[in-house]
């Protein structure tokens, strides 16, 4: 049996299955792309829930695994050489899942570094951008009286999905008709900016098509609807 005791992380939560890949996340937008990605890559994982609510991600055992304090991070009993590997960023575990399987990520040098462009414009532009619209709709800023801030915000987020909308023109997913890391980077954080955020109306969402029909697809996928509920609440 492979033996993770030497990773603290695993003094407060301990592997029931050492020998699978240890996830520590939450059903955030960034949480959910690992989760999402290991579900459709058929990887044996086990998780676990890093609860915001008591600042586990502040916890000596989390940050031994991530200095960062952010999830998601894994720990992967069978990394390269056999070694086990700890890894946080959650487009460096797309990156890393996808080579360590094979799928999701185009063998074809020119494909996959635009696949790689791609994710880098969700980390880059989506995530960030979204994420601020977030914080003026449902989080403190909604109650800021200068809109200003969140206007301006507002305008990048409708730009970016311009941006995609463009790109899906024609296309099935962002690089086509393979579905990639690049898709599951993206679709979470626009579902999130409509669902969580309620920022449809205020970004017109109605208006980018492409985008609409593209996040349903995503949605629609069985691998996609199970990695949105992981981890699960507690009872």
């Amino acid at each position: 049996m492979t033996d993770l005791s030497a990773y603290p992380i695993t003094r407060k939560w301990p592997a029931q299955h050492p020998d699978r890949l240890q996830l520590y996340s939450l059903p955030t937008p960034n949480g959910v792309k690992v989760s999402i990605m290991l579900e459709e890559c058929g990887l044996p994982y086990e998780v676990h829930r890093v609860s915001f609510e008591t600042n586990d991600q502040f916890t000596p055992e989390f940050l031994s695994l991530n200095p960062n304090n952010k999830i998601p991070a894994i720990l992967d009993p069978n990394g390269p050489d056999g070694q086990p590997l700890a890894l946080w960023e959650s487009g460096a575990i797309l990156i890393y899942l996808a080579e360590k399987t094979g799928q999701f990520l185009p063998a074809e040098p020119s494909r996959r570094y635009e696949t790689l462009q791609w994710l880098m414009f969700q980390m880059g532009g989506i995530g960030p951008m979204f994420g601020q619209v977030g914080f003026f709709t449902i989080f403190a800023g909604k109650d800021f009286e200068d809109k200003r801030p969140r206007d301006r915000y507002t305008a990048e987020a409708r730009r970016l999905l311009g941006v995609l909308n463009q790109r899906l023109q024609g296309r099935q997913w962002i690089m086509g008709d393979d579905y990639t890391i690049a898709d599951i980077a993206i679709w979470p954080w626009v579902r999130n900016l409509v669902e969580r955020y309620k920022a449809g109306d205020l970004v017109g969402y109605a208006e980018f098509t492409q985008v609409h029909r593209a996040l349903a697809n995503f949605v629609a996928r069985p691998a996609v609807q199970k990695g949105l509920t992981i981890p699960a609440a507690p009872n």
